[in-house]
């Protein structure tokens, strides 16, 4: 099938329905309607990953997301103030940076540790790709239009956090996951290295250019450009 572009919505630089461009997010040439949109397209991918991993928290028998108020879709609960801050300064400044509140689980609470802490773990970025899927479908219904751009959007934000959330870098969930599907020794030893230097690798690889790209890009680009360009040639 062919693709039908959407028209040039918010800046020159932004074309909505092309492929995701790390380089596209240029917030200072962007018009406030735009950047309205992408945080309300962070807010509901946000939303929804927070919300999935409380649920599967609860599911496992631990109550303490949900005795916390983060078993909600209300985007407030989940929200840091200062990654929500953040997330402003440096979507003018031409990129986005953000994070939400941890969700709070207790090992101790639930009837299989390991393997229901791989699996809250798993169904944060999963609920985003998942989310994803959906809005694909009904992208397929509206097609070249406002709303079809803004849903565009959606998508490459959700996919966007599943697969950077996916990497195996603490305190991201894809550290829980790997810790988890590792032999025991080996997860002591590699939880023993994230938990002292995570926070400083992870600065690195979403920062120290690599190439002309970072190490977080290089990871993520190809899997959401692949996805992207799969919703697109099924329209």
């Amino acid at each position: 099938m062919r693709s039908t572009p959407l028209p040039k919505l918010f800046s020159k630089e932004y074309v909505a329905y092309q492929p995701y461009r790390y380089n596209t997010m240029l917030a200072g040439k962007l018009n406030p309607v735009a950047m309205a949109i992408y945080a309300l397209a962070f807010l509901l991918a946000l939303t929804v990953h927070e919300y999935a991993h409380a649920r599967a928290a609860f599911s496992a028998g631990d109550d303490t997301a949900k005795k916390a108020g983060r078993l909600s879709l209300n985007p407030l609960v989940h929200l840091d103030v200062a990654g929500t801050i953040l997330f402003v300064i440096t979507l003018i400044a031409g990129f986005g940076i953000a994070w939400g509140k941890p969700v709070p689980v207790n090992h101790l609470k639930m009837r299989d540790p390991r393997w229901d802490s791989l699996k809250i773990s798993l169904w944060g970025p999963l609920s985003n790709i998942l989310l994803a899927i959906a809005l694909s479908v009904a992208l397929w219904f509206v097609k070249a239009s406002m709303a079809g751009a803004v849903i565009y959007i959606c998508i490459l934000f959700n996919l966007t956090i599943a697969f950077f959330n996916l990497i195996p870098i603490a305190p991201l969930d894809g550290s829980h996951i790997l810790a988890a599907l590792l032999p025991q020794k080996a997860a002591q030893k590699y939880a023993f290295i994230m938990s002292k230097y995570g926070l400083i690798i992870l600065a690195a690889a979403i920062f120290v250019p690599l190439g002309g790209q970072t190490l977080v890009t290089r990871l993520i680009r190809l899997p959401i450009d692949a996805l992207s360009r799969l919703v697109i040639q099924l329209l």
